[in-house]
């Protein structure tokens, strides 16, 4: 269990949905499926607009804007072709003009102590994930290094360039819904991309196997 590996004895202290939520594992072989609605998507100013779209094209961020979206997220627990227990976040938004990805798979790395989160269908971009869990018994994730890796090309992206990635999760129990909330920003261009929204999973048997859909075209080693 990658997130278990991670978070060590405070896994203990997360809110028993929560650990369900994060038990995903091959060796359970269990799955989750989340259908929700994101009460809003939002992007930052135009000008960042042409960074976003670029990124939709490979399944990271976009610029399309919206209100109470349709969202489904697919979170499934695999071995991938380099041997690495892999868990997808496949995040997907049924906007009125058209449909978008938002697509990661995450994986524990031993050599650095932490979840690395490889982004979009090609693996080109890779980012360390400070992991920690919430008074509420959610957990937050703050990005780290972020690494480009294209073709014989590989270098660290600075901070300034990218920014900085903020995910909160948290079981309501209220309403009875996981809900998320998710910022981007910049030193130096500000907020970049954002939802927030709540979901209901449910938990599915992989033991048939896990669909290529979820998984990227190219798999690659930047951990």
């Amino acid at each position: 269990m990658i997130f278990r590996e991670a978070l060590g004895d405070d896994f203990a202290s997360l809110h028993p949905r929560m650990r369900e939520r994060l038990s995903l594992s091959t060796e359970n072989g269990v799955g989750m499926i989340g259908v929700g609605v994101m009460d809003e998507i939002w992007r930052g100013a135009a000008y960042v607009t042409p960074f976003l779209r670029l990124g939709a094209s490979r399944h990271i961020l976009f610029p399309d804007r919206g209100r109470n979206v349709p969202f489904t997220i697919e979170n499934y627990p695999y071995v991938d072709s380099l041997g690495r227990e892999t868990v997808s976040f496949v995040r997907t938004f049924e906007l009125p003009e058209r449909r978008r990805r938002f697509d990661a798979q995450m994986i524990y790395s031993t050599e650095r102590g932490k979840i690395v989160d490889y982004l979009g269908t090609h693996q080109h971009l890779a980012v360390d994930l400070d992991l920690t869990v919430r008074p509420d018994g959610g957990f937050r994730i703050r990005s780290e290094e972020f690494r480009l890796r294209e073709g014989p090309f590989r270098c660290v992206v600075p901070r300034s360039v990218v920014g900085v990635a903020e995910v909160d999760e948290w079981f309501d129990d209220e309403s009875g819904l996981f809900r998320i909330e998710i910022r981007v920003t910049n030193p130096r261009f500000g907020p970049l991309f954002g939802y927030r929204g709540a979901f209901e999973a449910r938990f599915v048997d992989l033991r048939p196997g896990v669909s290529g859909a979820v998984k990227p075209l190219r798999e690659k080693v930047l951990d």
